[in-house]
């Protein structure tokens, strides 16, 4: 987790693809919790996750209140995605779900990630094309480089 935080506040905050989409991958903290997780500890470790990136990054609550939305879908979507053969343990990997499973389950919860963080963040209509644009560019960018971690956690 600190390794995850740090990589977002110290690298990818600074990092913007064409102008816009700033890559936040801080959602793999919830991604990578496990179906049998207490609820509450999901939730107690969105909120603290994005509370720790919200004072480095100088955005009060956007990130700890885009955290917490993602960790209270994370379990009943992880239910839904995970086979009908899973233990009630299951950890969420591409080996346990399948391929296409996990993949949809990541942008899933990326993208309520990020229409919760950007919705925070700009918190306007004004400027609603350059929040979209803004959001998906990020949301592409994050989920990639989320596959990317996963590849090179499973060959672990």
């Amino acid at each position: 987790m600190l390794l995850l935080i740090a990589f977002q506040v110290l690298m990818l905050n600074h990092l913007q693809i064409s102008g816009y989409g700033t890559p936040i991958i801080i959602a793999c903290m919830i991604l990578y919790m496990p179906l049998g997780s207490l609820k509450a500890g999901v939730l107690l470790w969105g909120f603290c996750t994005g509370m720790i990136v919200d004072i480095f990054s100088n955005t009060p609550g956007v990130a700890s209140g885009a955290m917490t939305f993602a960790a209270l879908i994370q379990p009943p979507l992880l239910r839904l995605m995970a086979p009908r053969d899973a233990a009630e343990d299951i950890k969420p990997t591409m080996q346990t779900m399948g391929t296409a499973n996990y993949i949809r389950y990541t942008m899933i919860i990326f993208l309520a990630h990020h229409v919760v963080y950007y919705g925070m963040e700009c918190f306007s209509l004004y400027h609603i094309t350059d929040v979209i644009v803004l959001m998906l560019t990020s949301w592409v960018s994050s989920v990639l480089i989320a596959l990317l971690l996963e590849t090179f956690r499973r060959t672990k």
